[in-house]
């Protein structure tokens, strides 16, 4: 049950992302029970390819901790992680991520199965899926539909 809890904050981010024209996706990091950063992706807004949600969570709650080791945290995010976000939740020690919708081109959580890194995280997917799924799936349909006018 905590586990949706915790998606659907995530999934409320990425509805702002989306409202805003940035591609819909949502992060939060809990800590003890409590939500201590969360965040949407950026890119547009910034025009800067790294601000992913799941970076810009990350920056926040170390800032909130005062620290960049984010060990008895969790993240709560509406689709699988990409390399780069893989490679920032690996640095950021984060205790386990939770995802909503399955990146099936450029997922990255599949690549800790087998990994020599110092410090692992386990990977959960399919929470809220369908939901994580069709909010991503609208916005590149609206998006094609009005290139196209």
């Amino acid at each position: 049950m905590e586990k949706l809890k915790f998606m659907k904050i995530a999934y409320n981010q990425a509805k702002i992302a989306a409202s805003q024209g940035e591609i819909p996706v949502g992060a939060v990091i809990v800590c003890d029970g409590k939500v201590i950063a969360r965040a949407y992706n950026k890119k547009q807004q910034t025009l800067n390819a790294i601000n992913h949600a799941e970076v810009l969570a990350i920056s926040k709650a170390s800032k909130k901790l005062k620290d960049y080791r984010l060990e008895d945290c969790e993240m709560y995010v509406t689709f699988e992680p990409c390399l780069m976000c893989v490679g920032a939740i690996l640095s950021s020690r984060i205790k386990k991520v939770y995802f909503g919708a399955y990146d099936t081109r450029y997922g990255a959580s599949q690549l800790l199965t087998e990994n020599k890194f110092n410090h692992t995280t386990p990977f959960e997917g399919g929470i809220m899926e369908k939901e994580c799924s069709e909010i991503l799936s609208t916005f590149f349909k609206d998006l094609r539909k009005s290139k196209k006018k």
